[in-house]
Order: structure tokens, then C-alpha cells, then sequence
């Protein structure tokens, strides 16, 4: 058994999960840029969360993809 067998993720899980991780941050910030009390705008309510949601389920999916080569 080679090393590569070993792993649980392949070299593109990981650069997907990196990408969600950074979906992820960016609705986190975009809910903190929102200039009304309490973060009760638009941004901190409506935007950010989705943008967060998307990023989580695209770290799903980046868990659960396999490349067509294996």
C-alpha cells in the first residue's frame, strides 16, 4: 500500500474545503460590515447568514467529493 492510499482526502478535497472555509469567512465579515444597531440590516440578517449557509454546504460537498480517477 503506497502512501497516497492512506489519506482520507485527495489533493482537491482539500483545496475545496479551503475554498469553503473562505466562503465561510467572507459571510462572517459581511455580516460584521453592516452599520446598523446590532447588526439588524440587511447584511447582518439576510446576506451574511445565506453567504455562511453556502459556504457550509459547500464544505459538504467538498467532504463528500470523489474525482472520477479513483
Amino acid at each position: 500500500m503506497s502512501e497516497k492510499d492512506n489519506l482520507a482526502f485527495g489533493k482537491k478535497n482539500y483545496v475545496l474545503m479551503l475554498v469553503g472555509i473562505g466562503i465561510i469567512i467572507a459571510g462572517f465579515t459581511i455580516m460584521s460590515l453592516d452599520n446598523e444597531p446590532h447588526g439588524f440590516g440587511f447584511l447582518g440578517l439576510t446576506l451574511g447568514p445565506i453567504i455562511v449557509m453556502a459556504g457550509f454546504i459547500f464544505e459538504f460537498f467538498a467532504i463528500f467529493y470523489k474525482s472520477k480517477s479513483e
